[in-house]
């Protein structure tokens, strides 16, 4: 299931033709495309996700403030960290490299420093980082009159490219199925 962004929607794993339990699909999170409930819901999975971690992994807990679900980069690091934890260890082993747990302690140790914010860890209460200066209209018009190629490049999306391979493979092997 998936909404008007194209994001899908975590299924359950519903019962197979023969009998056997079907792996969950598993999603990426899109924290902005999500409606409220989800939302929230989302993070309260992630938070139970984190204490876990933090328990698990004890040197993490003089990086990570306790206001961490209030940082949104915070948010996106521990959300890319879940979401590869689930893959590693409930995703499916024919996709997973043998070194896969390893992986994933590296990705963890090499996202550990984006897991702290400097303002909230010499404070024990949240401190909202300084916020940052608007743009010099005048130049910002002067740059976009120049015709920058950030502005004027085609339009090309990677994933949206990988996504469409994956979908005409899919259909490919559906068709091979049906006429084999």
């Amino acid at each position: 299931m998936s909404d008007s962004t194209g994001v899908a929607a975590p299924s359950a794993a519903p019962e197979a033709e023969d009998g056997q339990e079907n792996k969950p699909q598993i999603t990426r999170w899109v924290w902005r495309a999500m409606e409220p409930a989800e939302r929230e819901a989302r993070l309260l999975e992630l938070t139970g996700w984190v204490d876990w971690l933090l328990t698990a992994h004890p040197k993490l807990h003089a990086k990570v403030p306790r206001c961490w679900q209030q940082h949104e980069d915070i948010i996106e690091h521990f959300t890319a960290l879940f979401l590869a934890w689930v893959r590693t260890y409930a995703g499916d082993p024919a996709k997973l490299s043998t070194r896969a747990e390893a992986e994933w302690i590296t990705s963890l140790h090499a996202l550990t420093p984006h897991l702290g914010s400097p303002n909230c860890q010499a404070s024990s209460v949240h401190q909202d980082p300084p916020t940052r200066a608007k743009p010099d209209g005048e130049a910002l018009e002067q740059w976009m009159d120049s015709d920058p190629e950030f502005l004027t490049a085609p339009s090309h999306h990677p994933a949206q490219a990988e996504v469409s391979r994956m979908v005409a493979a899919a259909r490919a092997a559906e068709a091979a199925k049906a006429q084999g």
